[in-house]
C-alpha cells in the first residue's frame, strides 16, 4: 500500500499510531539537526520530521528533496510541541523512519500556495499545477458537493436524470453556435448546444413528466466573469405546471443548496419583482438588493430652472449613498470620469451634499435655490452626511442602466456588497419581445418558446411590444443564478409566435418543424427552469469570477493556454471534411 492515512486526518489521538503517507512536498525547512518537511496530498498537510541524532542519512535524503517532489514515508505519529493553529493537523507530526522518493520534480514556475506569486496567464498554462493549491481545490469540492445535493434534491421531488444529445442541429436565433462539420455528409454540420431547450421539451411530450440533466452547454459569444464558451447548467423540465409551481419548486432547491451547502436556513419566501419595476427603480433586470441606493426619478423636482442639460431631459434620476457626503472632490471627479467611459456613455454627474446643518451643497447650486435642493433631499429622505448623486439623458432606459453601474460602482467603495450576505429575488413579468431598431424587427427577450401571459395573448395581434412573458429568473447578489419560462405548448399559438419573429413558415418548419409536428401528438402544458452551476458555485464561494470553479477554463480570448486550444488542423484532415480554410494575416 502506498499509504495508510492521508495528510489530512491525522490528529493528537493518533499519537504513537505507525502510519504511511504519499504526498506531494510543499517546503523543507532545516533547523539545527533536524529537518523539517510539509507534506500536501488532496485532504491537507502533514509536517515530517527527520532527526540527524536518530538515523543521519535519512536526514540526508530528506535535505535533498525539492518542492513538489512526490514521496512516500514511514514513521510514528506524536504530539508537535510548537503547535500549529492553521493546520488542522497542527497539533501533530510524523517522526519518519523511512523516505521514499516516487518521483522528482521540476521547480515549479510558481508557488503551490493560497497566495501564489503566479499571474492568472502562468496559472492558466499549468493549470495542473495550480489545481494543487488548497483554495482551488476547495472549489472544485464545492461544485462536487453541490452536484450531489442537486441530485438528491430533485431525485427526491420525482425528477428524472436524461442525458441529451450534444451533437445537434444549428438554430441561427440567440448567441453564436459553436458548429462542427460532418465528414459523412459532406459541406453539412452539426452545432454543440446552447442548451437541451428542444429535447427537454420533446420530452414532456414523450410524458416523461419530470426531467433533469447537469449538462454541458456552448456558446460562441464573448466572454466575462460570468462567461465561458462552455457551460455547466443544471436543465430541467416539468408537465402540468404553472409559472407557481416551478418557482416553489426551484425555490425549494436554492433554499436547500443554502441550508446544506452555506448552513443558512431560509424561511422566508424570496422577494418578488417585476421587470418593470427592477428596471424603474435599479436600471436592471438583475439588481443587487444587498444594499439600498433605489432610484428616485426627479423630473417634476429639478426641469424649468435653466439648467440645461436637465430642462432638456427625457430622464433625471439619482441615488442616495448613504454617509458618503465626506468624498472627496477628486473622488467625484473620479465618479465623472467613470459615467463617462464610452463603455458607460453618461455626459456628466451632478452631486449633492447633505451638510451637517441639513442644507444641500451641490455641483449646480447656481441654478437652484435651497428651497428647491430640500425638495430634492426629502425625494430622497435624505440625512446629513449623505451623498446624492444624479445622471440625466435623452433615453430613460439608457440613463437607468448608466444609473446601475454608478449605483454598483459606489456600492463597491463603501463595502456594500458583502460576499457573505445573500439576497434573494424572482424577477418576473418580462417582456415577451425587444425591439431591434437595427433589423426593424422583433425578437424573443428568451427564446422563441416562452409563452406569453394568457392575459396578454390578444395583444399579439394588436400591441406586440406590451406583451408579457410568462417568465422568471433567479438573482442572487445581482447575478442571475438561473431562468426559464411556460412554455408555449400549443401549435397554433408557436405558429404565430414565429410570425411575429419574422419567421417564414418554411424556415419555421426547416428549424423547429420536430417540435411543432410533435406537438401536433398531444403536449402537455409544461415550464422549466436552468440554473447556472457555475454561477451557483462561484456565488457559493465568493468568487468573483466563474473560471475559478472549473477545473480546466479557457481565458478571456476563449484559448486554452494549456493545451494551446484552438489549433490549425493537419490539411489531410481538412480534406476529409471537404473544408478549405483560407487565413489572411
Amino acid at each position: 500500500m502506498y499509504r495508510t492515512r492521508t495528510c489530512g486526518n491525522l490528529r493528537l489521538a493518533d499519537e504513537g499510531l505507525v502510519v504511511t503517507l504519499a504526498g506531494w512536498v510543499q517546503k523543507t525547512r532545516k533547523m539545527g539537526g533536524m529537518t523539517f518537511v510539509d507534506l500536501r496530498d488532496r485532504y491537507g498537510i502533514t509536517q515530517l520530521v527527520f532527526n540527524q541524532e536518530v538515523d543521519a542519512a535519512l536526514c540526508d535524503q530528506a535535505n535533498k528533496l525539492g518542492r513538489e517532489y512526490v514521496i512516500q514515508v514511514t514513521g510514528t505519529v506524536r504530539e508537535r510541541s510548537s503547535k500549529n493553529p492553521h493546520l488542522e493537523t497542527g497539533d501533530i507530526e510524523l517522526l519518519v523512519s523511512k523516505l521514499v522518493v516516487l518521483n522528482t520534480a521540476l521547480t515549479p514556475p510558481f508557488t503551490i500556495e493560497d497566495d501564489t506569486d503566479g499571474g492568472d496567464d502562468l496559472r492558466m498554462k499549468y493549470r495542473y499545477l495550480d489545481l494543487r493549491r488548497s483554495c482551488v481545490r476547495k472549489n472544485l469540492e464545492l461544485r462536487h458537493k453541490m452536484a450531489f445535493e442537486v441530485r438528491s434534491y430533485l431525485d427526491k421531488e420525482g425528477f428524472l436524470e436524461v442525458e441529451t444529445p450534444v451533437l445537434i442541429k444549428s438554430t441561427p436565433e440567440g448567441a453564436r453556435d459553436f458548429v462542427v462539420p460532418s465528414r459523412m455528409n459532406p459541406g453539412q454540420f452539426y452545432a454543440l448546444p446552447q442548451s437541451p431547450q428542444t429535447f427537454k421539451q420533446l420530452l414532456m411530450v414523450s410524458g416523461f413528466d419530470r426531467y433533469f440533466q447537469i449538462v454541458k452547454c456552448f456558446r460562441d459569444e464573448d466572454l466575462r466573469a460570468d462567461r465561458q464558451p462552455e457551460f455547466t447548467q443544471i436543465d430541467c423540465e416539468m408537465s402540468f405546471v404553472e409559472q407557481e409551481d416551478v418557482i416553489q419548486t426551484f425555490e425549494g432547491m436554492a433554499k436547500h443548496l443554502f441550508k446544506t451547502i452555506r448552513g443558512i436556513d431560509i424561511k422566508e419566501p424570496f422577494l418578488r419583482m417585476t421587470w418593470q419595476d427592477a428596471m424603474k427603480y435599479y436600471g436592471s433586470d438583475k439588481p443587487d438588493l444587498r444594499f439600498g441606493m433605489k432610484f428616485v426619478e426627479l423630473m417634476d423636482i429639478m426641469k424649468g430652472y435653466g439648467f440645461s442639460v436637465f430642462d432638456g431631459a427625457a430622464y433625471i434620476g439619482g441615488i442616495c449613498a448613504e454617509g458618503a457626503a465626506t468624498y472627496t472632490r477628486k473622488q467625484l471627479d473620479a465618479l465623472t470620469e467613470f459615467v463617462k467611459r464610452p463603455q458607460i456613455g453618461a455626459k456628466g454627474l451632478v452631486y449633492a451634499r447633505i451638510e451637517n446643518d441639513g442644507t444641500v451643497k451641490s455641483s449646480v447650486d447656481k441654478f437652484y435655490s435651497q428651497e428647491v435642493l430640500q425638495q430634492m433631499k426629502e425625494a430622497f429622505n435624505a440625512k446629513p452626511g449623505d451623498l446624492i448623486l444624479i445622471l440625466s439623458g435623452d433615453d430613460a432606459m439608457k440613463t437607468r442602466k448608466q444609473l446601475s453601474e454608478l449605483r454598483l460602482l459606489v456600492a463597491d467603495q463603501l463595502g456594500l456588497r458583502d460576499k457573505d450576505k445573500f439576497a434573494c429575488l424572482w424577477v418576473v413579468d418580462f417582456p415577451l419581445f425587444e425591439w431591434s431598431e437595427e433589423d426593424h424587427r422583433f425578437y424573443a427577450m428568451h427564446h422563441p418558446f416562452t409563452s406569453p401571459k394568457p392575459e396578454d395573448i390578444p395583444l399579439l395581434d394588436t400591441n406586440p411590444g406590451a406583451v408579457r412573458a410568462n417568465a422568471y429568473d433567479m438573482v442572487i447578489n445581482g447575478v442571475e443564478v438561473g431562468g426559464g419560462s411556460i412554455r408555449i405548448h400549443d401549435s397554433q399559438l408557436q405558429d404565430k409566435m414565429f410570425k411575429l419573429l419574422g419567421f417564414t413558415e418554411e424556415r419555421a418548419q426547416e428549424q423547429f418543424g420536430f417540435l411543432m409536428n410533435a406537438f401536433k401528438y398531444g403536449a402537455p402544458p409544461h415550464g422549466g427552469l436552468a440554473y447556472g452551476l457555475d454561477r451557483w458555485v462561484s456565488l457559493f464561494a465568493g468568487l468573483d469570477s466563474i473560471r475559478d470553479c472549473i477545473a480546466f477554463p479557457k481565458n478571456n480570448s476563449g484559448r486554452d493556454v494549456m493545451i494551446d486550444a484552438p489549433s490549425p488542423i493537419d490539411d489531410t484532415q481538412l480534406d476529409e471534411l471537404c473544408l478549405k480554410v483560407d487565413v489572411k494575416e
